[in-house]
Parts: C-alpha cells; sequence; structure tokens
C-alpha cells in the first residue's frame, strides 16, 4: 500500500507534464511522443497493464517445481526489461547536435554531481533501477551486492560508451556511471528478501516451457 501510495503520488505531481506529451501520443505521432522524456514515460505507464498480462501469461504456461512461484519468476523477467528498456531509451535519445558535435567524455569522479540537480541524480539513480532490483530474484548467480554493482556499472559503462561512439550529443561521464550501478545496488537491497539463494534455485537456468499441445501439470 505505502508503494501504490508512492506511485500515485508521484503520478499527481507529474501529472502536468506527461499528459503534455497526450495529444501527441494518442495521435500515433513519433515526433513529440516517443522523442521527448515525457512522451516515453507516458507510453511506459500506460503500457504496465500489458506488461502484467505478459508476466501472467508466462506464469500460466511456464513448469517449475511446486514449492517455487512461477508468477515471481515471470514478473522478475518481465520486470527487468520492461522497467529498464525506456530508461536506456531515455538515456540514448540525441541532443540537438546529434551528429555534428564529437563525443564529449568526463572522467573525473564527482565532478558533475554539482550540476546535475536533484532530478538528474535521481533520474541517473533509477535507470538500472528495475535490473538491479529483478535480476538477482531471477538469477542466483547475481544475488550478490558487489556482482548487482558490478552489473550495474557494465551495463551503464555500455549506455556511456554507446552515446560517445554514435555522437548524440551527449556527455559520457563517469558520474553517470557510478549514479547507475550505486541505484542498481540499492534497489537490488530492497529486494533482498526475495533474492535466488541455495541448492533451491538451481532450477531457475533449466526453467522450460510446455511444447505445443501440452497441458501444464499441476
Amino acid at each position: 500500500m505505502v508503494v501504490l501510495a508512492v506511485v500515485a503520488g508521484g503520478l499527481f505531481v507529474l501529472r502536468r507534464m506527461l499528459l503534455m506529451a497526450a495529444p501527441q501520443c494518442l495521435g500515433g505521432h513519433w515526433h513529440g511522443c516517443l522523442d521527448t522524456d515525457n512522451g516515453v514515460v507516458l507510453v511506459t505507464l500506460a503500457g504496465v497493464p500489458v506488461a502484467g498480462l505478459v508476466a501472467w501469461l508466462l506464469a500460466r504456461v511456464r513448469r517449475v517445481p511446486a514449492d517455487v512461484s512461477a508468477w515471481r519468476l515471470s514478473l522478475a523477467e518481465v520486470g527487468m526489461v520492461y522497467g529498464t528498456v525506456p530508461m536506456v531509451w531515455l538515456t540514448m535519445m540525441p541532443g540537438p547536435a546529434a551528429g555534428l558535435v564529437d563525443g564529449r567524455v568526463s572522467l573525473v569522479p564527482l565532478r558533475d554531481l554539482a550540476t546535475m540537480g536533484t532530478l538528474g541524480i535521481a533520474g541517473n539513480l533509477v535507470i538500472f533501477a528495475a535490473l538491479g532490483f529483478f535480476a538477482p530474484t531471477r538469477f542466483a548467480a547475481l544475488a550478490t551486492a558487489p556482482r548487482i554493482l558490478a552489473l550495474g556499472a557494465g551495463c551503464s559503462l555500455m549506455v556511456e560508451i554507446g552515446q560517445y561512439v554514435l555522437r548524440l550529443d551527449r556527455v559520457s561521464s563517469v558520474d553517470d556511471v557510478l549514479l547507475n550501478a550505486a541505484g542498481a545496488l540499492l534497489a537490488g537491497l530492497a529486494s533482498r528478501h526475495w533474492w535466488r539463494t541455495g541448492r533451491r534455485d538451481r532450477f531457475a537456468s533449466e526453467v522450460t516451457y510446455p511444447r505445443a499441445g501440452e497441458h501444464r501439470q499441476r
């Protein structure tokens, strides 16, 4: 209930910003929708019921041991993908001078934090939060704090390299990597109660789905 209250409060505060992109998104236009922060967030929120349906369908068709929750496993898979892809999309959106200027790099730790502001810092923390939260609940091999931190840092590094190589008119900053990794770790620690650990969870990499024509065994 607390989580729902926080989400509802956030949506209430951001409602005007999100509704600015609604006409373009409802009209199926790329410009003004999927090339803006507001539009991407609006489409992502609107797609949550679809993501939930996909998780439910996966849970229905997969075979798992009786003492394991197929729903939790499926929710983790859908959550880490659906919660991460839109965030990466936002970070890879080109700036106004994309393709015209060379990539810029900032390699001095903590130097860019002062110019990010509260919103910028919060945004960097949530980019890989879904990945950090759900990955250790799906894969036992990732269910340690150092590995979650390394996962967040590695994914963030690939994004920063992509921004530089593609000349997206963005600054590839080491502070972005630090914040992205920290956000993944904090989110992972928040899901620690559901981490996959121990011998019972070795099935995670061996989950199978019934072939066509077969019925799910109950």
